[in-house]
Formats: structure tokens, C-alpha cells, sequence
């Protein structure tokens, strides 16, 4: 029955607080953590539960959304000119001379994707950027997902700096986990962002994406004052690539599988999220502590589990207790 109350209570906060769409920030460390799959599968599975969607890609090149998605249709025009006038699209609504839906791209699955190349985005965006790109987050969007593309210093752009979340996407391995930390510390110190979600990506053991998780929030919690919350899961799944193969997704390609299901959870905990102001919100306070001097041999023993020091307490982290083994390198 608390738990009923405390659902309802936070349920109607999000009613009298919202303000245009739910947005997300999906972004990841170096490498191929997924991030661009992530941002499908989850708009296809929240689609599919009744949500209107509107996935916003700000990254160019053969692995963008607009690019996998090669069913993508858009008014009078086909794929191929709509990724190739997607970006120029984008320019129009934000000067004011496009309706968004014009400029908005249909995937079959149902929602939205709008191309906004991150180089377009590299000017002063001024007060006539923000005015429409309000009207484009306070549109009929539940939930708006951005395909982050972050710049040299690792920060977001003017536009997602609108996210109510930052969602990190990393796989289960050294390397992965150290760069999603990186990513993490560069973010916090661009923007003072305070809280993270986190997505276990490609995973073969759940138990050590537990473990993984787990010590990656103590040493965040340690060295940033950060807190980390686990946004799931995603299994590994032979059938991903014949899913691209296809420009489908998975959820919609093959929805049987581990993957789909995981997707699925994922997104059907998604609306249930604490409601938080925007990163861009002057009134949303985020802590921006001091980063304590550590080496990088502290760093990767406190992730892959050697003994060292107990991790301290971390706000806002829901997982179950952690598991006592180390997490191992998946290939």
C-alpha cells in the first residue's frame, strides 16, 4: 500500500508539473557502447506501449538514427532526402520558417525522428533558438529522446542541454565501464550534473553487469559526489546485427528475444522515473564537488572489484545489493 501511495503521489506531480515532453539525453563513453540501438529500441517499445515519440539525432554518418532507419518516411519525401534534408529541416523550424511536422520523419514503428546534426548547433543559439525549440519540447511529444552527440570537451549541446535525464549506455567491460566514468566526469564538470542513469548494454552475465554497476556508483559517489541510478539492462543478442541488417528494430524485428523483452522493461519503467528539472532550469540546483586527485590504478580496482576501500553510501541508487564477484570482459 506505501509503495500504491508513494507510485499515485509522484504520478500526480508529473501531472501538475509537466510542461511539454519528457526529455532524455542518451549519450555513452567512447567506442561502440550502442547508444544510437538504445535510442531506437527504447522509441519503438515506448511507441508500442502508447507513448508518442519523438527521437531527435544529432549525429551525421552511416550509424545515425536517420540513417539505420531506413523506413523512414517524412511528407513528400523519401528516405534518402529525408536524411539528406534533415539538418536543413531542423535550421527551418528553428528559424521559425517549418512546422515541425513537416520536418519530422516517420519510422514504422511510429515515431518521430528529427535530424539535428550536432554542427549545426555550434553557434550562439540565441533567444530565437530557444523560443522554438521550446515549442518543438512543449509539442504533443511524451517523451523526446535525443541521440547526444557530445563535443571535444565532452558536453552536451544547447539542445540537450533541455534533458530532464542523461541517460550513460555502457557495456561490461574494462575499458567500456573506464570511459563511461570518463564520460560521466566530463558531463558533470561541463554541466554540474549530479545525477546519472545508467544502461548496461550488450550484457552476457547479469550478475556481473550487477557487479559492475554497483562499484561504478560507489567510485562515482566517492570522487564526483554523484549519484547513479540503474536504468536496466540489455542482453546480448546474436540477432542485433540482422535487426540493422534490415533497418529494423529489434523490438519490432524480432520481438521475442532477450533483447526485446529487456527493452521493453526498460521502457515501460521509464514514465516512472522521478520527475526532475531540466538541465538548462537556473532553479535546478546540481551539485558540482570538487574532483579529489586519484590514479587511475584506484579507479579500475574500485570497478572490477579488487579490494580496496568499502564504497560509501550513494544517493539515489535503487539496484538490489551488490553481487561479491568481479565483473569479467566480455567479448
Amino acid at each position: 500500500m506505501d509503495k500504491f501511495v508513494i507510485d499515485q503521489a509522484e504520478g500526480l506531480r508529473r501531472l501538475l508539473a509537466r510542461e511539454g515532453s519528457r526529455v532524455i539525453a542518451v549519450t555513452g563513453g567512447r567506442g561502440s557502447p550502442g547508444r544510437t540501438t538504445v535510442v531506437v529500441n527504447l522509441a519503438a517499445a515506448l511507441t508500442a506501449q502508447g507513448k508518442d515519440v519523438l527521437v531527435i539525432d544529432e549525429c551525421l554518418g552511416p550509424r545515425s538514427v536517420s540513417a539505420l532507419l531506413g523506413g523512414v518516411r517524412s511528407s513528400g519525401n523519401g528516405a534518402r532526402n529525408f536524411a539528406r534534408n534533415g539538418a536543413r529541416n531542423f535550421a527551418a523550424v528553428m528559424r521559425g520558417e517549418m512546422a515541425l511536422d513537416e520536418a519530422v520523419g516517420r519510422h514504422a514503428p511510429g515515431f518521430g525522428v528529427l535530424a539535428a546534426p550536432r554542427e549545426h548547433l555550434a553557434q550562439d543559439p540565441g533567444a530565437q533558438f530557444d523560443a522554438q525549440l521550446s515549442k518543438v519540447l512543449a509539442g504533443p511529444a511524451d517523451f523526446v529522446l535525443i541521440d547526444a552527440q557530445l563535443d571535444a570537451e565532452g558536453a552536451l549541446s544547447p539542445l540537450a542541454m533541455h534533458a530532464h535525464d542523461v541517460l550513460i549506455v555502457m557495456r561490461v567491460a574494462a575499458q567500456a565501464i573506464t570511459d563511461a566514468y570518463a564520460c560521466m566526469k566530463r558531463l558533470h564538470f561541463a554541466h554540474a550534473i549530479a545525477q546519472f542513469r545508467v544502461l548496461a548494454n550488450h550484457v552476457v552475465s547479469a550478475s556481473d553487469a550487477q557487479a559492475a554497476l554497483e562499484n561504478l556508483a560507489g567510485v562515482a559517489s566517492r570522487y564526483l559526489t554523484v549519484s547513479l541510478e540503474s536504468a536496466g539492462s540489455v542482453a546480448a543478442e546474436p540477432h542485433m546485427p540482422r535487426a540493422v541488417q534490415l533497418a529494423r528494430c529489434i523490438v519490432d524485428a524480432f520481438p521475442s528475444t532477450a533483447a526485446a523483452r529487456d527493452f521493453r522493461h526498460v521502457a515501460a519503467e521509464l514514465p516512472h522515473w522521478p520527475t526532475r528539472p531540466a538541465l538548462s532550469d537556473p532553479g535546478g540546483a546540481r551539485s558540482n564537488a570538487l574532483d579529489p586527485a586519484h590514479s587511475a590504478d584506484s579507479f579500475v580496482s574500485s570497478v572490477t572489484g579488487v579490494p580496496s576501500a568499502p564504497a560509501p553510501a550513494h544517493a539515489g541508487w535503487r539496484a538490489e545489493p551488490p553481487v561479491q564477484r568481479t565483473a569479467h570482459q566480455h567479448a
